[in-house]
């Protein structure tokens, strides 16, 4: 019984988490990305914060949206698949709320100043919140000379190219499992995180991650 309790408590948890975080969705998935990290990580210690630069690699190269897919990612990591559809009900239903109400009045105030002003507004916040999303995965996820040059030759083709993104994703996924192999195959030291001190605040922040 205590147990059931203790599963339904966190499947709870889950939901609410996950509603709270829907309504950051004006920005689509990438400005949900600080909100995710603070909820998750920062609040409550579900994830590391090495992990979230993972959780947006699997999140943005597989089919669908990326708040949704953290979601299910999040969600079946803490409670299993009931855990995962607690997740994706709780991110969608804000959401679907949001997108029905703004359709029904959008039409009858989209000519009004005020409301053009308003989406100005929300335009700017969103910028912030994906570059700040950026800034910290590049903080995790650039850190030796190998990632600095996948990064910069992807940002290179995405810029100036009109190559497919789904290519690019591609082509880094080879990318890392070339340099990979060829540095186990020379002896070089292998590396696939940026490597942390002892005494890191993540371990004063969530020492059960460390035991």
């Amino acid at each position: 019984m205590s147990q059931l309790r203790a599963r339904l408590s966190i499947l709870g948890q889950i939901f609410w988490v996950f509603f709270k975080i829907g309504p950051s969705s004006f920005g689509g998935g990438y400005a949900m990305i600080p909100v995710i990290e603070r909820e998750v990580v920062q609040k409550r210690g579900w994830l590391r914060q090495e992990d979230i630069a993972d959780l947006v690699s699997v999140a943005g190269s597989a089919p669908g949206g990326v708040g949704v897919n953290s979601a299910v990612f999040i969600g079946y990591r803490k409670s299993g698949v009931t855990g995962a559809c607690m997740a994706v009900l709780g991110i969608t239903l804000p959401t679907f709320a949001i997108v029905f109400l703004l359709s029904v009045f959008y039409l009858h105030f989209e000519n009004n100043p005020k409301i053009a002003a308003a989406l100005k507004g929300i335009h700017g916040a969103i910028i912030a919140l994906i570059l700040l999303a950026a800034f910290k995965m590049v903080k995790t996820s650039i850190f030796d000379k190998a990632t600095t040059v996948i990064e910069i030759a992807a940002l290179g083709v995405l810029l100036f190219t009109s190559i497919h993104p789904i290519y690019v994703i591609a082509g880094g996924v080879l990318a890392g499992i070339l340099i990979v192999g060829a540095k186990e195959r020379t002896g070089m030291k292998v590396r696939t995180e940026k490597e942390t001190t002892p005494a890191s605040d993540q371990q004063l922040l969530f020492p059960e991650y460390y035991i």
